[in-house]
């Protein structure tokens, strides 16, 4: 009689952990799938994705871990989520009637894309590719999560690569180096009020940071002075923020993806106004930023630089921002 064997792999990222199983769920490994999940609930983990897909077969016994472990999690408000179980935990969970509790409605990693910082890069044509008709929805998939400066630390190098792979082999490649990207994540990172939002299916599918200027008087110093009157003369308004995107791509809901960042970036750090400068030779970043609401102000000089770039606003009013 072979001996069944399960081997667990766990991937952190920030607060959420990504737990893949290889092998058989039975009698001599529900241990050992047991261990692992109150493991992550003693780290503090507040979402466990569990990918199934090499699971060969699972039985009762293993179900009940899984079930038990999910409404341990409830419990200190985290939650355990299957990803691809086989047949057999499907016909499973549907005789116990409880495939709610466990499964989420399966989503395909896409494809990432992204935007710089202060002098971004937005990707690719903003033009929506035709969905294929197998292709899934993902408004309801994607969870939004503002992350702490450590948990961003600890993110760094996947937001980096979401945002190296999106620009490359596009015209947006010219105007992003990933070690640049990283420099300024982490100068933006130490700014007053910074904050970063990331977008997740089972994966990283986008990302928003930026920080306010003008809140409780400040910002009449330096680079965010300059760019604050600058503001002023442009918008008749003195508090904004300075928001870099990075949003999936290519994907028909790339656009939404974008919108629900930006706009809940605004909401979260109490502004109306956003604000991104793009180099004026970016125009593929221009016309994303664009499609996404973005109002493109024209070029501003008076601000450090080789170039004098381009400066976006966006209105969380709904309104277009005036200029003078």
């Amino acid at each position: 009689m072979a001996f069944a064997r399960l081997d667990i792999h766990r991937r952190n990222r920030g607060e959420r952990t990504l737990v893949t199983l290889a092998g058989d769920i039975g009698p001599a490994t529900t241990p050992l799938l047991r261990a692992a999940v109150e493991q992550c609930l003693l780290d503090g983990v507040t979402v466990i994705d569990i990918d199934m897909t090499t699971v060969g077969s699972c039985d009762a016994r293993g179900l009940d871990v899984l079930l038990s472990a999910s409404r341990r999690a409830s419990r200190v408000h985290a939650r355990l989520r299957l990803h691809h179980p086989c047949a057999q935990i499907t016909r499973l969970l549907d005789t116990t009637g409880t495939t709610s509790l466990l499964l989420t409605a399966p989503v395909s990693p896409v494809p990432p894309a992204a935007s710089g910082d202060l002098m971004s890069t937005a990707t690719r044509a903003p033009e929506d590719p035709a969905r294929r008709p197998d292709q899934r929805v993902l408004r309801d998939g994607i969870r939004l999560r503002r992350l702490t400066r450590r948990q961003a630390e600890d993110m760094r190098e996947d937001i980096a690569d979401l945002a190296a792979e999106s620009v490359a082999g596009t015209a947006g490649e010219a105007y992003h180096d990933r070690g640049d990207f990283l420099h300024r994540l982490a100068v933006t990172a130490h700014r007053p009020g910074f904050a970063l939002l990331v977008a997740e299916t089972t994966v990283l599918v986008g990302c928003a940071f930026g920080f306010p200027v003008g809140s409780d008087g400040s910002g009449r110093r330096g680079f965010d002075g300059t760019l604050q009157e600058i503001i002023q003369r442009l918008t008749s308004r003195a508090r904004f923020v300075v928001l870099t995107q990075v949003v999936a791509h290519p994907h028909a809901q790339h656009r939404d993806i974008a919108r629900r960042l930006q706009q809940r970036l605004l909401t979260d750090l109490r502004s109306s106004l956003g604000v991104t400068l793009l180099h004026p030779a970016d125009q593929a970043g221009q016309a994303a930023f664009s499609s996404w609401g973005w109002q493109d102000m024209g070029e501003v000089v008076g601000l450090p630089g080789p170039v004098a770039p381009c400066v976006l606003t966006l209105s969380s009013e709904g309104q277009p921002s005036a200029r003078r």
